[in-house]
């Protein structure tokens, strides 16, 4: 039987339009789908500018969550709001073909304001304020926030002028008014008018479906455009524009950049033409000729303005992770827990185990630091975590059962080895949950200490309002150095449970993550800002 491809999208009606017209080219091709709809933090946090929530794919982290969870199989998203690194096991399926990449001004009344001193245009878009106020630098620029017919309706219901919006959003859902304005001028964001497909990695047989919609040309400039971004550092927080232009009839490839100053009151534009097979480089020329004339300092003096809140990881963070935080918050890191892997003795693994326990990736590395794949025949293979289960596939073997947490895993376990041994490859430090509640099932535990789990604390300044804890150890491990005297973020209910032992106000993950924590402190700060 074909699988039938699920595709994930936003639930507004452009996002709709859009998974639509995915779906309509897949069956087109003889592919059966079926759209998901799914509601992401943009779409639900409504009284804050968009670079004020700071949140680096505010409108693709909830259709990013239900892929891995395995909700859906593709997302279908406005590829201007896509991250330019996506999250591991993420890649990019296929652009459409890209639409109408301007940006327009759809007018209250008359556009003669235009020629005044006073004016109000209203946009969510830090970039189009930017340009607005670099060309208008006397007008009021207002934050307008929501989906198309709610930002048209809010239009109508103000003293406005006039609002800028992407001109392919309204023109997809037939809602651009006969009067709107083509704002040429206006550089677009990085991949305007274009729509993204990502998918698994793994999921070959999606991946090859979504690679016949695919349109090159659009590919190739968006690639360009969103490169240019990536090396400028700069997201939902930072007033940058990118378009990349194909001339079929000289062959070459046009780019326009700019950065701008938040207040729109400085401007570093570029432009670059090339032939197309020498497009390698184009981006990373841009990037370094706006770096060159003063585009870091621009960037560096808007952050130094706005970084207001400090937190501190009790796990080192990569530099990807970082850049998922708003410019407000100042984050420091170090790891609060060492891992030291134990020599397992050969006769522990000389036979092959019937069933295995390793509920953490620690467990996996230990493994594999005394014994070769080759040596590990286990038959039977259970686990915690959907990260540890792919860790396992890669190195050791199939699993056969994986649960997101050690309880749900022994309440699985319990009838189905009650009266049989099970091998527990752990931690010196560990939760007695899973041992206990096989053992009070009459399931023989064989616990083997693969690695020894040690606290490495580290005191804190007094400055920092809030803690990343993922796990009950780091919890722990940071009472060893510290008080208890600020906002406790964990990674899930296990690490919240230990943490309310300590701290008053403890906020826990929707999903098992870092950057799911990432993303919860995100939002409480972008509510204090």
């Amino acid at each position: 039987m074909q699988k039938i491809i699920k595709i994930g999208t936003r639930d507004s009606e452009l996002a709709l339009w859009q998974a639509n017209k995915v779906k309509k080219e897949l069956e087109e091709l003889g592919y059966q789908t079926q759209i998901v709809p799914i509601k992401s933090t943009g779409d639900i946090v409504l009284d804050k500018p968009l670079y004020e929530l700071g949140i680096t794919g505010i409108f693709t982290k909830n259709l990013d969550i239900a892929m891995l969870n395995g909700d859906i199989d593709i997302a279908v998203h406005s590829m201007k709001d896509v991250p330019t690194v996506l999250p591991t096991g993420i890649v990019q399926a296929a652009v459409l073909k890209r639409a109408n990449h301007h940006d327009i001004l759809v007018l209250k009344d008359t556009e003669e304001f235009m020629g005044q001193r006073e004016g109000i245009i209203a946009t969510g878009s830090l970039r189009r304020k930017a340009q607005w106020l670099n060309r208008y630098p006397t007008h009021e620029v207002v934050d307008l926030r929501g989906n198309v017919n709610t930002r048209l309706e809010k239009l109508e219901n103000n003293n406005w002028n006039g609002a800028v919006f992407a001109a392919a959003g309204l023109e997809r859902i037939g809602k651009r008014p006969q009067g709107a304005i083509s704002l040429s001028w206006m550089i677009p964001a990085p991949a305007q008018g274009a729509i993204m497909v990502t998918a698994l990695e793994e999921d070959t047989y999606t991946r090859e479906a979504c690679e016949n919609i695919n349109d090159r040309d659009t590919e190739t400039c968006t690639a360009i455009e969103r490169e240019f971004l990536n090396r400028l550092e700069g997201g939902c927080t930072a007033p940058i524009g990118a378009l990349a232009m194909i001339d079929e009839v000289e062959k070459q490839i046009t780019f326009k950049g700019v950065l701008l100053s938040r207040d729109g009151s400085k401007k570093i534009e570029v432009s670059k033409k090339v032939p197309i097979n020498h497009r390698k480089y184009l981006a990373k020329d841009c990037a370094n000729q706006v770096i060159d004339k003063g585009g870091k300092l621009i960037m560096l003096e808007d952050e130094g303005i706005e970084k207001q809140f400090s937190i501190y990881s009790t796990k080192k963070l990569s530099e990807a992770q970082k850049k998922l935080l708003p410019t407000t918050v100042k984050v420091e890191d170090s790891d609060f827990i060492k891992i030291r892997f134990n020599r397992i003795a050969p006769k522990v693994v000389k036979d092959e185990i019937e069933n295995v326990i390793i509920t953490s990736k620690n467990g996996v590395e230990a493994l594999l630091h005394s014994f070769t794949k080759a040596e590990l025949q286990f038959k039977h293979i259970y686990c915690v975590g959907r990260r540890t289960k792919k860790l396992i596939e890669q190195k050791i073997g199939k699993v056969t059962h994986s649960e997101n947490n050690a309880k749900k895993l022994a309440h699985y376990l319990a009838d189905k080895l009650k009266g049989k041994e099970v091998t527990y490859f752990c931690s010196n430090l560990r939760l007695d949950t899973l041992s206990v509640l096989l053992q009070a099932k009459e399931v023989i535990v064989n616990e083997v200490e693969a690695y020894k789990t040690m606290y490495s604390p580290v005191e804190i300044n007094a400055k920092v309002e809030g803690v990343l804890f993922y796990s009950p150890s780091t919890v722990e491990s940071y009472m060893e150095e510290n008080e208890a005297d600020k906002i406790a973020f964990c990674i899930g209910e296990t690490t919240a449970k230990e943490a309310e032992k300590h701290f008053k106000n403890v906020q826990v993950a929707k999903v098992p993550t870092v950057e799911s924590v990432l993303e919860l402190v995100s939002l409480h700060y972008a509510k204090k800002s």
